[in-house]
């Protein structure tokens, strides 16, 4: 058989070189990082096709960079009414999305799913699949679950299985939501679940296809390249999708020769556009949404958000990473990579006290600089 050829999009013309300030403006303007934008929290999440949530507050500190007029509430409310709602989609990690997404976005990831799946077989022997999926959703159903209630009662059916494999297998079969008040600002809850389409109130739609989350994709994060978005996405095999929208795209490369695609519409601001000072959650998707990070992420910063498991928050000085930041009993803490002017103390001093308002009004805090972080 003989096998068949990788379909290249080709490249017409010379393809401009964007440099690194250009994807880093390019791409901070997508993810109203440049200037805040008036949009509402709900039609924000739909933009950034969601924002990767793994603990409650990462979210609203992202909006809070984003959008001009935001206050917790704005994003509470939409979950709280249902109109957003968090679960596991891209990357196989919890994502806060609209109801909308939910309901089509994870039938798309579901082969992510899959092979996260298989690498918990060993502990399913004997287990059948399709039953369980059928058992799980009707105890979710019945009345949400936390996980280990989910777990417990699956045992009951396959009580020589992994417990751990149980509960990973009904994550990955279904689409579980978590429901309020987990996620809602300033509130407590366990981790329960249900579906989405029982939390929704409505069916899991078709999935809109490859093709139109590779637009979306580009619209929230592009100029970018196909392995850039599979990085995204936690998918393979999107080629296809990006040859397919050939004539739609155009193409630059990188300053590596990496071919890029992009919207022929979509904002590519001058490199000098002046990048306000922001504030961002652990494991924003700015900074894990590129397999090129450079863009965001000089590279001898690699790797410098985080500290084994622990995450830290990340500032951005001129558009790029260049501190973290915590809150402390009654300080806002920041330690930056490398010194600091005096004028991008006051900038980034400003922007703190902004955030601090807006995430914490009715909270007095100091903003304290710390030593370099090498």
């Amino acid at each position: 058989m003989t096998k068949a050829k990788r379909s290249i999009t080709p490249v017409r013309g010379p393809a401009a070189v964007l440099g690194t300030r250009a994807l880093n403006r390019a791409t901070l303007a997508r993810q109203l990082l440049l200037r805040r934008s008036s949009l509402s929290a709900e039609a924000a999440v739909g933009h950034l096709v969601g924002l990767q949530a793994q603990n409650v507050k990462p979210p609203y500190y992202a909006l809070a960079a984003r959008l001009d007029g935001f206050t917790p509430e704005a994003l509470s409310r939409p979950m709280a009414d249902r109109a957003v709602a968090r679960l596991v989609t891209l990357r196989s990690t919890i994502h806060t999305h609209t109801a909308q997404d939910c309901l089509t976005l994870r039938p798309l990831a579901q082969p992510a799913r899959d092979r996260e799946l298989a690498s918990f077989r060993k502990g399913l022997t004997g287990v059948d699949l399709d039953r369980l999926t059928v058992l799980a959703r009707d105890l979710v159903e019945s009345a949400p679950r936390t996980m280990k209630q989910l777990r417990e009662a699956l045992l009951e059916e396959w009580p020589d299985a992994d417990p751990q494999a149980l509960s990973v297998a009904a994550r990955c079969r279904l689409p579980l939501v978590q429901i309020t008040p987990r996620g809602l600002w300033g509130r407590s809850g366990q981790v329960t679940l249900t579906t989405a389409e029982r939390w929704l109130g409505r069916p899991t739609e078709p999935s809109p296809g490859p093709d139109a989350v590779v637009l979306r994709y580009l619209a929230a994060f592009g100029p970018a390249s196909v392995k850039d978005m599979q990085i995204w996405a936690g998918l393979t095999r999107l080629r296809e999708a990006f040859d397919r929208l050939g004539p739609r795209l155009i193409t630059f490369r990188d300053e590596h020769g990496v071919e890029l695609f992009d919207l022929p519409d979509a904002p590519r601001p001058d490199p000098d556009t002046p990048a306000p000072p922001r504030f961002l959650p652990e494991f924003d998707n700015l900074l894990l949404s590129h397999a090129d990070r450079t863009r965001v992420v000089p590279h001898e910063l690699r790797g410098r958000t985080r500290q084994g498991n622990t995450p830290y928050r990340a500032l951005l000085v001129d558009g790029f990473l260049a501190g973290v930041w915590r809150l402390d009993e009654h300080a806002l803490v920041v330690e930056p990579f490398g010194p600091l002017t005096g004028a991008r103390r006051d900038e980034i001093t400003a922007e703190g006290e902004r955030m601090l308002r807006v995430m914490h009004p009715d909270t007095p805090y100091d903003i304290r600089f710390g030593a370099v972080r090498r």
